[in-house]
């Protein structure tokens, strides 16, 4: 089966103003990859649909929902935080990203792909349940989930993250929940100074210190994720797909290689081939070093679709 390719042009239209890292030509640059590198020929695409209030509600309170509709700028930016802010294409595109995942579950669950990739924006893995923070506004990945969970009856998913930032707002929003288990990596001390502070026991928190190479990443997610992840059994396997612990991505320190990302996605695809069916939806979070980001994309599509 091929895999989806889930994204649309609404993403591109939000836009937090000049010089900020999570720019429109993000999107811009994983597409110019994979056409370069022909792995879009192989790629089932679609667009992705808007998320629904029903969706949404799974995750985020009606008031915080609200307020986000309210806030929506009809010309000009509205910052949420000093890193978060909202333009008039804002809205469209966090509904598009989140409902890319709701298509993406669907699709996989439906047998119609065996794995999905959303490229999507904004990102999604720092947003709480009632607060925007980090680029992020609503928590993707948890729409996803919440969706697997509710829509499709599923009773364990795992969510894996190796973007370079903790993600705090999907462990705000499933810490303690047995349904899901979350694995993840970040490097620490750093934004959002989370993730070390008694993690609930579905949380396997790892944090990774500056400078840490893809050595080290590989003997971390050997020795902590796996064995965690096979032994929970997952019925579906979803990625915040962070790409911004490259060795090019400034926005942080560390090391990782276009390889590293190819071999973790390799692993996770043998977890979700013998527990889940192979079932995946890979959802981008963070990575703001262009060319890096658009080679680091293709590596983990092509190992998706086994290419």
């Amino acid at each position: 089966m091929p895999t989806a390719y889930i994204t649309h042009r609404d993403c591109g239209l939000h836009n937090m103003g000049p010089h900020h890292p999570e720019c429109p030509e993000r999107l811009a640059a994983i597409n110019d990859r994979l056409i370069a590198a022909g792995l879009d020929l192989y790629l089932q695409h679609h667009d992705a649909p808007l998320a629904g209030m029903e969706h949404l509600l799974r995750v985020h309170p009606r008031p915080y929902i609200e307020q986000l509709q309210e806030s929506s700028p009809s010309h000009g930016i509205v910052h949420l935080d000093p890193d978060t802010a909202m333009s008039p294409g804002t809205l469209n595109a966090a509904l598009r990203a989140a409902g890319a995942g709701v298509l993406g579950v669907d699709l996989v669950m439906a047998g119609k792909v065996a794995s999905a990739f959303c490229a999507v924006r904004p990102p999604g893995h720092h947003a709480e349940r009632a607060r925007a923070m980090g680029f992020c506004f609503f928590n993707n990945i948890a729409v996803a989930a919440c969706h697997a969970l509710e829509a499709w009856g599923l009773e364990r998913v795992a969510i894996v993250d190796f973007d370079v930032h903790h993600g705090n707002g999907t462990e705000n929003v499933f810490a303690g929940d047995e349904r899901v288990l979350m694995v993840g990596s970040f490097q620490h001390p750093f934004y959002p100074y989370s993730g070390t502070d008694h993690p609930a026991a579905n949380m396997c928190n790892v944090p990774l210190p500056a400078g840490t190479r893809g050595d080290v990443f590989r003997d971390m997610v050997t020795d902590r994720w796996l064995p965690r992840l096979s032994s929970f059994s997952p019925q579906l396997v979803l990625i915040s797909a962070g790409f911004d612990a490259h060795y090019e991505d400034d926005m942080a320190s560390l090391g990782l290689l276009e390889a590293d990302y190819a071999w973790v996605t390799d692993h996770i695809k043998q977890v979700a081939l013998a527990h889940a069916g192979g079932r995946i939806v890979s959802m981008l979070e963070g990575g703001y070093a262009l060319s890096a980001l658009g080679r680091s994309v293709a590596a983990h599509i092509r190992t998706l679709a086994g290419l």
